[in-house]
C-alpha cells in the first residue's frame, strides 16, 4: 500500500506542477497580467534562487573541475553520438548507427554511475540546508531523465539489431532521442 499511495502523490504532484505552469502562462499570454514589476520580481526570484546555489559555511561543495566537468563532457559526447546515429539511420547506414547508438547508450549509462559515485561522496545530504536540498533536487531530476533516457535509447538499440529501424520508420527513435 505504501508503493501505491506514494506512487499516487507522485502523479498528483506532477499534474498540480502542470496546472500551474498551465496557470503561469495564461496570466502572462492571455490575461496579460505580467507587467513590468511582475516580471522584475520573476528576474528577482531567478536571481535570489541561483545565489542560494553557494554552498554555506559548513559545507564543502565539489569541484567543478572534477565529476561535474567530467559528466559534462561525456553528455556532449552522447549528444554528439546520438545525432551521428540519427544522421546514419536517414543514411541507411546501419552498422554506423548501430555502433554510435551502442556509444550514446554506454556513455548514458557511465554518466549515471558517475553521478551515483557523486552521491556517494558528497559531504552534505538532502537535508542540509537549501543548497544540499536543491543539489539532490536539480540533479536527481536531471539524473532520472537521463536514465530514462538511456533505458529508451537501449530500447532503440535492440530495435536497430533487429533491423526494425530505417530511413522510412524510425520516430521511436526521434523520439526517444
Amino acid at each position: 500500500m505504501g508503493l501505491t499511495s506514494g506512487l499516487l502523490k507522485l502523479v498528483m504532484l506532477v499534474l498540480v506542477s502542470f496546472q500551474w505552469w498551465r496557470d503561469v502562462v495564461r496570466e502572462a499570454r492571455l490575461m496579460g497580467q505580467h507587467t513590468s514589476i511582475v516580471e522584475l520580481g520573476l528576474r528577482w526570484g531567478i536571481i535570489l534562487f541561483i545565489i542560494s546555489e553557494w554552498p554555506p559555511l559548513g559545507i564543502l561543495a565539489f569541484s567543478p573541475f572534477g565529476v561535474p566537468l567530467l559528466n559534462t563532457v561525456v553528455l556532449l559526447s552522447s549528444g554528439v553520438r546520438v545525432t551521428w546515429a540519427h544522421h546514419r539511420i536517414i543514411r541507411n547506414n546501419h552498422n554506423q548507427a548501430l555502433v554510435s547508438l551502442a556509444i550514446t547508450v554506454v556513455l548514458g549509462i557511465y554518466f549515471t554511475i558517475l553521478q551515483g559515485a557523486e552521491y556517494l561522496e558528497a559531504s552534505f545530504t538532502f537535508a542540509d540546508s537549501v543548497y544540499g536540498s536543491s543539489f539532490f533536487l536539480a540533479t536527481g531530476f536531471h539524473g532520472f531523465h537521463v536514465l530514462i533516457g538511456t533505458a529508451f535509447l537501449l530500447v532503440c538499440l535492440i530495435r536497430l539489431t533487429k533491423f526494425n529501424l530505417n530511413k522510412a520508420h524510425h520516430f521511436g527513435f526521434e523520439a526517444a532521442a
